[in-house]
């Protein structure tokens, strides 16, 4: 399942508006907004950690192995490297689009990509800041 819809359905189990969860957990209404549209996903992980406070669930249950992704390229590479392991979770979801491919297999071709990226990024150590290296 989709952040966006973790978000939604957590937020409407709670019997949350919008509006509610966002003051709770000192986010704006428009980011809620973007995050349950599947616009934007956060890119903190206290972000993550205030919307699991106020919801009550663990950060993990709010997670999804692409939102793990992005924030680990984040913390090692910054918001370039989250820039780019962003747009390839854009990319290879639109591989997925309409097909029938099941949900382990999608699930396990994620995780071979994004180790893929990791050994990109390893070996190719100059063009990353020297801040991140």
């Amino acid at each position: 399942m989709l952040f966006s819809e973790k978000l939604r359905a957590l937020r409407m189990e709670k019997n949350l508006s919008q509006r509610e969860l966002a003051d709770a957990a000192s986010l704006s209404l428009r980011t809620i907004q973007n995050w349950e549209s599947g616009e934007r996903m956060p890119k903190k992980r206290e972000s993550y950690a205030a919307l699991a406070r106020v919801l009550d669930v663990d950060v993990n249950a709010l997670m999804d192995e692409n939102a793990a992704f992005s924030l680990e390229a984040r913390d090692r590479y910054g918001a370039r490297g989250a820039r780019q392991a962003a747009e390839l979770v854009r990319q290879v979801s639109q591989l997925y689009a309409g097909g029938d491919l099941a949900e382990e297999d999608m699930e396990a071709m994620n995780l071979a990509l994004q180790e893929a990226y990791w050994a990109v990024k390893k070996t190719n150590r100059k063009f990353v800041p020297r801040k991140f290296r």
